[in-house]
């Protein structure tokens, strides 16, 4: 068991043995479905706070080979179907959190070549045997290692997108970044299950994308995986009740999030009530406003108006189709708005083609924000 690969079901434990804890296990059967299957590259993106990290750490709890998880998920729902034993504990899991090595560089090409010498070492520790030549790449080790052993990888890859919000402006380092990928997973028979989760779907780069062997689910459109991102209204409905909290107070101030049709709450907000007996806004809390700030007075094709039109409680016409999936490419006001939807400053609705202002939470913050910009 190392740091990356098979690392083991730890983060997973704390999470089921938490206070508050909602079972989203059934994400596991949608997975265990795209297994050695051409479907087997998932991309499911949500804005902070969703539950993106903990459904990684769940799913290497469960497919990792360095632990033992049955009495993990014995009383969860995924136990009950007829796939679980079949795979539980059987791969080789790499996990890694790209915000960690980011964090750690000035660029995206040494973030990237960081990473690959972490994962190298982790492999060579359990597989140093095998005597890799000096100049192998990682995925031609993992090629050797699937060859002589037989047993596939299971990728999990947190925070994938990290490396266009943190180096916003590196060109380059994000190609580089977006090469690596592809290089290490499209089209790699040693590749079982390749699950990344983010807030942006895909960069792409002119007409084609690096990585257009993804399936992507994102919060515009994500289906069928719309449930097990954030907490469906049925879910906080009981929590409500469980922790005698008022549902119609709970839904006004983090219902709103319109995912396929499907009404979604912020968890961390929910969570945080339901543990504080008090409503508040507490997922804005967890990242400066300064950004919501810098992109509503681009006033580009009338944004301003619009972002006011909104606060008032209207809903606007936007087109999310031309957006580049970055923070800096904005050729229109429809592009700073899908980016806001993305980050859940707003929600959307694919039927109708409108944004909107979700909850109460949300709104004080765009308050706060035309305040401190002294818009006339």
């Amino acid at each position: 068991m190392g740091i990356y690969l098979n690392p083991g079901n730890d983060l997973f434990e704390m999470s089921v043995n938490s206070k508050i804890y909602v079972d989203k296990s059934m994400l596991i059967n949608m997975t265990n479905s795209a297994l050695r299957t051409d479907n087997r590259h998932i991309c499911i993106s949500r804005p902070r706070r969703f539950g993106k990290s903990m459904a990684a750490n769940m799913l290497t709890a469960y497919y990792s080979k360095g632990c033992n998880s049955t009495e993990l998920f014995k009383n969860l729902a995924i136990s009950q179907t007829k796939d679980f034993e079949k795979h539980l504990n059987k791969y080789n899991v790499l996990k890694f959190d790209v915000r960690g090595f980011a964090s750690k560089v000035s660029g995206g090409k040494e973030m990237t070549e960081k990473l690959i010498k972490s994962l190298k070492r982790d492999l060579l520790k359990v597989y140093g045997n095998m005597n890799f030549s000096e100049d192998f790449s990682l995925e031609e080790m993992l090629g050797e290692i699937y060859a002589e052993h037989r047993v596939p990888f299971v990728f999990i890859i947190d925070e994938w997108d990290c490396v266009f919000r943190v180096f916003k402006n590196d060109f380059e380092g994000q190609k580089y970044y977006l090469d690596f990928l592809r290089d290490l997973l499209k089209e790699k028979e040693y590749v079982a299950l390749d699950y990344a989760t983010g807030i942006f779907p895909v960069k792409k780069y002119g007409e084609h994308s690096a990585l257009n062997m993804y399936h992507e689910f994102s919060i515009n459109d994500s289906a069928p995986y719309s449930e097990y991102m954030g907490f469906t209204e049925n879910e906080t409905y009981l929590l409500c009740d469980k922790y005698n909290l008022s549902f119609d107070e709970m839904k006004e101030w983090y219902n709103g999030y319109l995912i396929d049709d499907i009404s979604i709450y912020n968890p961390q907000s929910v969570v945080l009530t339901c543990s504080r007996k008090i409503f508040s806004n507490y997922w804005t809390k967890t990242e400066s406003f300064e950004a919501l700030k810098v992109f509503i007075q681009l006033d580009m094709d009338g944004l301003q108006q619009s972002v006011i039109k909104m606060i008032a409680g209207e809903k606007i016409k936007v087109n999310t189709e031309k957006f580049e999936n970055d923070m800096v490419t904005f050729k229109s006001a429809d592009d700073v708005i899908t980016l806001l939807i993305h980050l859940g400053y707003l929600t959307y609705s694919k039927k109708t083609g409108e944004a909107w202002i979700p909850n109460k939470e949300v709104l004080q913050e765009f308050i706060n924000c035309i305040e401190d910009s002294n818009w006339k």
